[in-house]
C-alpha cells in the first residue's frame, strides 16, 4: 500500500523515481526501433549474383558489404550518446539506479535496432537463390558481422551518461567561488 506522506510503496523507491526511470526506458525503447529505421534508410545494399543456385557477392558488392556493419556502429553510438545525455539532463538524482536503467534500456535499444533495420532490409538472398536464372543480380541483406558493433549503443550511452554525472555532480558540490563545500 502507498504511504501518502512520502508517496513510497511499502518501503521501496518513491514513485516518482520509478515512473522517471520507466519513461527513461521507454525512450530508450523507442529511439532503438527509430535507430533502426534510420540505419535501414542510411544503407545501400550491395549487390551479388546467382551462379549455380547459389549467391555470391559482386566486385563492387565485395567493396561494400561491410558498410551495414559500419553504419549501425555510427548509428547506435550516435543514438545512444544522445540518449545518454538526454537521460543525464534530465535526471540529476539516483544516479546508480538511472545508470542500471541505461544498461538494461541500450542494449534493448541495440537489439530493437538491430530488429527493426533487419526487418526493414531486404531478404537474405541466400534462400532467394535457389531456382533463380544464372547471373541474376539480388540485393544482399541488411546484417551486422561479428559480436562486438552490438556494444556500440550501450557504449556511447553509459559513457555519456557517466560522464556528465561526474561532471554535474562536481558542479552541484562546488560552492560560488568553484571551490567544493566543505
Amino acid at each position: 500500500m502507498p504511504d501518502p506522506v512520502n508517496g513510497r510503496v511499502a518501503g521501496g523507491p518513491p514513485r516518482r523515481l520509478l515512473l522517471r526511470l520507466g519513461l527513461v526506458l521507454a525512450a530508450f525503447l523507442a529511439v532503438g526501433a527509430v535507430a533502426g529505421v534510420v540505419w535501414e534508410r542510411l544503407w545501400s545494399p550491395p549487390t551479388g549474383l546467382v551462379v549455380d543456385n547459389v549467391w555470391y557477392l559482386d566486385a563492387p558488392g565485395v567493396q561494400d558489404d561491410f558498410s551495414g556493419t559500419g553504419l549501425y556502429v555510427l548509428v547506435a553510438l550516435t543514438t545512444g550518446a544522445l540518449l545518454g545525455l538526454a537521460t543525464a539532463l534530465t535526471t540529476r538524482a539516483h544516479e546508480l539506479a538511472t545508470l542500471a536503467v541505461v544498461a538494461a534500456g541500450s542494449v534493448t535499444a541495440a537489439w530493437l535496432m538491430l530488429l527493426t533495420g533487419t526487418a526493414l532490409g531486404p531478404p537474405d538472398p541466400r534462400p532467394l537463390a535457389e531456382g533463380t536464372e544464372d547471373y541474376t543480380e539480388i540485393p544482399s541483406d541488411l546484417r551486422v558481422v561479428g559480436a562486438a558493433p552490438y556494444v556500440a549503443l550501450p557504449a556511447g550511452a553509459l559513457t555519456t551518461v557517466a560522464v556528465c554525472f561526474i561532471g554535474l555532480t562536481g558542479s552541484r558540490r562546488a560552492g560560488s567561488d568553484g571551490e567544493p563545500d566543505r
